[in-house]
């Protein structure tokens, strides 16, 4: 599964602990997709996927939770673009 990411954003507060959202595209999928992410530790995430610009096909939107599920190497990509973001001079 080729996915292009468009944006990451993350942020921290002592009291919510890790918190943001990476938005990217998979190759032959119509719709684009955003992971909300959530960790107190910043090392077990917990996300949502939704589609990112109104509805998708629910198939397409299966496939890549089930990519996110069974593919470490996928979910590390997306959460690396996340923690690369909170670390960028600009935030």
């Amino acid at each position: 599964m080729n996915v292009n990411i468009l944006n990451a954003e993350l942020n921290y507060s002592k009291e919510e602990g890790y918190t943001g959202h990476v938005h990217f595209e998979v190759d032959g999928h119509k719709s684009g997709y955003e992971l909300t992410l959530m960790s107190k530790n910043a090392e077990d995430w917990m996300y949502s996927l939704n589609f990112l610009n109104g509805p998708g096909k629910e198939i397409q939107i299966n496939q890549v939770e089930e990519q996110l599920e069974e593919n470490d190497d996928l979910f590390d990509t997306l959460i690396d673009a996340a923690l690369d973001a909170l670390d960028s001079p600009s935030n």
